[in-house]
């Protein structure tokens, strides 16, 4: 069912026929409860006889505040894929990437050199929180980043010849 808007800047009626495809807010929305999983596995550990080791929640509170980010990114895009024009907002799922991103980045931080292991004074692993976490943080990238490429969420993505150049790309 098609629905008519009129676009002010080329003074035409243009047709809504084709929504996005919402597959990439669904593989970014998985990425996002893996990373907030991944919050709540140890991130760290020392070694020694006194050996401990923490969560993500307990480590850093980035950690937790990108997960819980990610959450309302997700929910928003959820939101958007059944309300928005075009099942998305391009804004909505560039913002969503650039988290992500984000948290790739946080996680891997741990992977290479856990951060402030010096200030800590202490000799601190990498545990399998911040594996999980990276791999959540890439998913969910990945995710938001397919949703992003849908020329729906463009602001002339109801031009057919500019939506079918699009996709030939």
């Amino acid at each position: 069912m098609a629905t008519s808007d009129r676009n002010s800047t080329h003074g035409r009626t243009l047709e809504h026929t084709r929504p996005a495809n919402t597959t990439g807010a669904h593989v970014a929305t998985a990425g996002v409860v893996v990373f907030l999983i991944a919050t709540f596995l140890d991130w760290v550990s020392t070694e020694g006889a006194d050996s401990t080791s923490g969560s993500g929640y307990e480590t850093d509170t980035t950690i937790p505040l990108v997960a819980f980010l990610g959450v309302g990114l997700a929910v928003a895009l959820q939101y958007a894929a059944n309300r928005a024009r075009g099942r998305q907002h391009r804004g909505l799922s560039l913002t969503a990437m650039a988290v992500g991103i984000a948290a790739v980045l946080l996680s891997l931080s741990y992977v290479i050199d856990v951060p402030g292991a010096f200030e800590r004074g202490a000799d601190l692993s990498t545990e399998i929180g911040a594996w999980i976490g990276l791999l959540g943080g890439i998913v969910w990238s990945v995710g938001a980043g397919l949703l992003a490429k849908e020329p729906e969420g463009d602001d002339d993505w109801d031009d057919s010849t500019t939506t079918e150049a699009h996709r030939t790309r």
